[in-house]
């Protein structure tokens, strides 16, 4: 089993950065594929970005193409994703996820991830 732990979100302003992490703790996630998705109320979740393993391959959905970066620290059993330039449409509930999976790809569809953080609220006012 892994737990997730998301910190980082917060309150500010359109055009300001953030940095999110995400501690995993239980079993080591070194070798899993992991993304970050975010949420609004009532809006499905959406896949923000997604690194493999040994962060060599990631994705980005459009709307954050330039502006966002996902990274991972092994050593640390973490991920992180830095947020600049944010906008007012950025505001959402921020999961971790993790996919127990033994592979080099990157994964995009949220029902292959079988760990999931509690999330982390990210606000941004204009």
């Amino acid at each position: 089993q892994v737990q997730l732990v998301e910190s980082g979100g917060g309150l500010v302003q359109a055009g300001d950065s953030l940095r999110l992490s995400c501690a995993a703790f239980g079993l080591g996630v070194s070798w899993f594929p992991m993304a970050w998705f975010r949420q609004v109320s009532g809006k499905e979740r959406e896949l923000v970005a997604a690194i493999n393993w040994n962060g060599g391959r990631t994705y980005y959905v459009d709307s954050v193409k330039g502006r966002f970066a996902v990274s991972r620290d092994n050593a640390k059993n973490a991920v992180y994703l830095q947020m600049n330039s944010l906008k007012p449409e950025d505001t959402a509930v921020y999961y971790c996820a993790a996919d127990h999976a033994t592979t080099n790809v990157v994964v995009t569809t949220p029902e292959d991830y079988d760990y999931w953080g509690q999330g982390t609220q990210v606000t941004v006012s204009s």
